[in-house]
């Protein structure tokens, strides 16, 4: 049950885990172009998701993939500190986390003013008001090769072959790496270059040459130890003139960026349009970041949730409900088949695992060295530039570990749409509040809403109901006291006779 499709690119950037003072990174890089002549039209990165999840312990990276093209030229490589394990994940993880953590717009309530009382127990004929919230072969290590390359691990990953790579040479490893089919253009050599001279080591990765793009999946590779970085250099290669990026780090607190400028949007700031019935919410951002010069990143949210609920989201498929429970009581749906998510893989060792091992497996290290029974996730976003992804992106506890919504209520509002009443109180178009107003002035006889009845139309109730019966019994002793008040005229007219 894969929620959401690979989505298809050319390119795709990872991450880079990287001990603060000590410099230890897992992954982050890139794919390559294939050679210009495999090429039709290049397709540039256009977003992208990645999860962090930091203990004392380690640290793990979940990339989703996605690329498009001939299978044989897909290659990733991504710059690493020392040996790192890697493992398949699944778009369902991603999902989860999503849908767990987006960011939920209310819209506020329509400053329009009551509806009129037409003596039916107060206004409202069932009239809408408008009020709508916003809504992816072993091999002996060691050995050198290429004269400088040493193959420091080699393993087979589901549909992927992978290889570790140590050099002190930015030549010999550009020339293994070539030898090996990944080309690597010469931008981006400088680049390997650059990571190289910086003691970084490498992971590359290929489709293997019976798989095709369909059978790619998220890859998670993790690491001892804490604190983070994003090789933003690596992950620019491929990217247009900006690329979307959203990163969850999983831990025990909340964290920020340290090397790049940040904002988050105050619910004070939004402002709810009923004329397209939306807010101004990602215009807001769009704003901070090029106040910021493509280089910032919003915190959207930070928020404190349960292992359990989380895994139990994974379980069922991703299916969440907010409101809490699921189907027929249930806390979550059923579990289903791992296999609708997850494909068979290995452990960190080689050894082959089925569907529910890998995804056991996956939720394992996505909590591994945490504090249970709770996580810390905080969603950070940007639509970075090009440009400003020629520096590593550095992540770190955050001064503040309260906690930051993502719900958002928003107060202000225009261009509010309000109801227009007939005489009779019912609904016959919308208008400005004022003009709203109006209407339910007429309509209540210009007595204040809700006040005395004063309609001058027929009332629409049946003649069976309540107030039809009522109208004809006062009507009935209305006939009967003045028939008898002149039978009792005739009979004092008679005794004067």
């Amino acid at each position: 049950m894969r929620r959401s499709d690979l989505l298809l690119g050319l390119l795709v950037g990872a991450a880079s885990l990287t001990m603060v003072g000590e410099r230890q990174a897992a992954a982050c890089g890139g794919c390559f172009h294939p050679p210009p002549t495999a090429m039709v039209t290049p397709t540039d990165i256009t977003d992208e998701r990645m999860l962090l999840s930091v203990s004392p312990t380690q640290t793990t990276l979940y990339d989703q993939i996605q690329y498009s093209g001939n299978p044989s030229s897909f290659a990733w490589v991504l710059p690493i500190h020392g040996t790192v394990a890697v493992g398949l994940s699944a778009d369902v993880l991603f999902d989860t986390v999503d849908s767990l953590t987006a960011t939920q717009i209310n819209a506020p309530v329509p400053d329009c003013p009551p509806p009129p009382d037409c003596g039916y127990g107060g206004g409202g004929f069932g009239e809408d008001n408008g009020a709508t919230a916003a809504p992816s072969a072993a091999a002996d290590a060691g050995t050198a090769v290429n004269n400088g390359v040493v193959i420091t691990k080699q393993q087979n990953v589901g549909p992927y072959a992978t290889v570790q790579l140590h050099s002190t040479s930015p030549t010999a490893l550009n020339d293994w790496l070539t030898t090996n089919g990944y080309d690597i253009p010469t931008a981006t050599q400088t680049i390997i270059a650059a990571y190289v001279n910086e003691g970084f080591d490498f992971l590359a990765m290929k489709l293997l040459p019976t798989a095709g793009v369909q059978a790619m999946r998220p890859v998670r590779v993790t690491m001892p130890g804490a604190s983070v970085s994003l090789p933003l250099r690596m992950a620019a290669i491929g990217t247009g003139a900006t690329v979307g990026i959203t990163v969850w780090v999983v831990s025990d607190g909340r964290y920020q960026p340290q090397n790049f400028p940040f904002f988050h949007i105050e619910d004070s700031e939004l402002i709810w349009d009923w004329s397209v019935n939306s807010s101004n919410y990602t215009s807001l951002r769009a704003s901070h970041e090029a106040a910021l010069g493509g280089k910032g990143w919003e915190i959207e949210s930070s928020l404190s949730l349960a292992e359990d609920t989380i895994t139990g989201v994974i379980e069922s498929g991703g299916l969440y409900y907010p409101g809490g429970g699921g189907q027929n009581g249930a806390a979550y749906p059923p579990p289903v088949d791992a296999s609708e998510d997850y494909i068979a893989g290995t452990d960190a060792s080689g050894n082959p695992e089925t569907p529910d091992q890998v995804r056991t497996d996956d939720v394992t290290d996505l909590f591994a060295g945490m504090n249970a029974p709770n996580v810390t996730v905080t969603r950070i976003r940007s639509d970075i530039s090009h440009a400003a992804m020629s520096t590593d992106f550095v992540l770190a506890a955050s001064p503040d570990q309260s906690q930051l919504t993502n719900i958002r209520n928003v107060t202000q509002q225009i261009n509010v749409q309000c109801p227009i009443y007939s005489n009779d109180c019912s609904v016959i178009g919308y208008g400005t509040p004022s003009q709203s107003q109006a209407s339910v002035t007429a309509a209540t006889g210009g007595g204040s809403p809700g006040g005395t009845f004063a309609c001058n139309t027929t009332s629409t109730e049946p003649v069976g109901g309540p107030a039809g019966l009522g109208a004809a019994a006062a009507l009935l002793g209305l006939v009967v006291t003045r028939m008898r008040k002149r039978r009792a005229e005739q009979s004092g007219l008679r005794s004067a006779k």
